[in-house]
């Protein structure tokens, strides 16, 4: 098969054609030694190689078993799968937070996305998997980090240990009716939450897709935590009609450790009045440094676009909040439960991955799969 293969990539043809990718030729899996997890199956299912002009398109459909080698229980995995590392289109990864996977526990993960890789790439496998990351319970880490698992996962999991105690306190306090009443207003609130459909631009000046609307400099409002360490204290962006680009945000660490990663969530308002979740605005610095008591500037060269059913919606207003930080020692802080609920976000923010997988438990197996699973934390 890796002969086949490899003699296919190097046919000049435009025609499309398929080749069923081999793990044992095409696919490279490779864990460090001292990896805390190790690879006990890989199944390839519908995977294939079909070549388009002077590219390969490997559309992906693979499934990994894996199992827990440590002695903690793993929180979260993030896999890094490659094809080429500087081709558009040629790399990717995924994530699986929400795990609770005992030492010795096997567990699956599934691959399913699809890679780019120019036909006159140098011979060897198709696709690389690698390990980026793994957060265990404690929310200690491993993993060579290079796509910011550590930071992304550890928000993840303080978010799912957030949620987990608010339906167990709820439990505890209400009994099972309780809980059932949360979930249920949990998933009607996923059923309801407004969303526009946003299309992103680079740079370039604002080019609305509605007549309406001249290009004006507006401020942003800010809602505030008590809590939290980075403050938004000024910001602006550009609008017209239904497009908003250039946003433009002044942050204060109030808190007495250096800061080296902020994220601001973003909404809009519509001409009704209406709230919307429009974007998470991370700093544009991959090297920002905010001391305590300094301040920085989030700026980020991006144009949104607003729509809702194919039409434009028009921008009136804008609100940003901090819904992330990293400190230089690598802790991270996200919003309470309390500051969503107060600030009224729950009903505009989408539900954390943890909440969301409660609900769908709730929603399929009842109130009694529920508390069983809540237990096991």
């Amino acid at each position: 098969m890796r002969l086949a293969v490899l003699g296919f990539l190097g046919a000049a043809t435009v025609l499309a054609q398929d080749v069923p990718l081999d793990p044992r030729s095409s696919i490279s899996i490779e864990f460090a030694k001292d990896s805390p997890v190790a690879v006990l199956n890989v199944a390839t299912g519908e995977s294939r190689a079909t070549a388009r002009g002077a590219a390969l398109v490997l559309d992906l459909h693979m499934s990994l078993t894996l199992r827990n080698l440590g002695a903690s229980r793993i929180h979260g995995v993030t896999l890094r799968v490659v094809s080429q590392e500087v081709t558009l289109g040629g790399k990717g990864s995924v994530a699986y937070p929400s795990l609770n996977v005992g030492p010795g526990e096997a567990f699956p993960v599934r691959i399913d996305m699809q890679l780019v890789r120019p036909t006159q790439a140098a011979a060897g496998p198709l696709v690389e998997v690698n390990l980026d990351g793994v957060l265990f319970q404690d929310l200690s880490f491993y993993g060579p980090d290079r796509l910011n698992s550590r930071r992304t996962m550890t928000a993840w999991e303080m978010e799912a240990q957030r949620d987990r105690e608010h339906f167990k306190r709820v439990l505890a306090q209400n009994g099972p009716d309780g809980l059932r009443h949360e979930m249920i207003d949990s998933l009607a609130r996923q059923a309801e939450r407004p969303q526009l459909d946003v299309r992103v631009a680079r740079g370039g000046p604002a080019v609305s897709s509605t007549a309406a609307g001249v290009e004006h400099q507006e401020q942003f409002a800010f809602l505030k935590f008590p809590d939290s360490p980075v403050e938004p204290v000024e910001g602006w962006a550009q609008l017209a009609g239904n497009e908003v680009r250039a946003p433009h945000i002044q942050v204060l660490n109030k808190s007495d450790k250096a800061v080296k990663y902020v994220e601001l969530g973003w909404l809009v308002r519509d001409q009704k009045g209406q709230q919307y979740m429009a974007a998470s605005l991370p700093a544009a610095d991959p090297a920002l440094y905010l001391p305590p008591g300094r301040t920085a500037r989030v700026l980020q060269e991006t144009a949104l676009r607003f729509s809702r059913s194919g039409q434009p919606v028009t921008i009136k207003g804008m609100t940003g909040f901090v819904s992330e930080v990293e400190f230089a020692d690598g802790k991270v802080w996200i919003p309470t439960r309390q500051n969503l609920e107060n600030a009224l976000l729950l009903k505009v923010l989408p539900p954390s991955n943890e909440e969301q997988r409660l609900s769908d438990l709730y929603r399929t197996k009842g109130i009694g799969a529920l508390i069983e699973e809540l237990k096991k934390f």
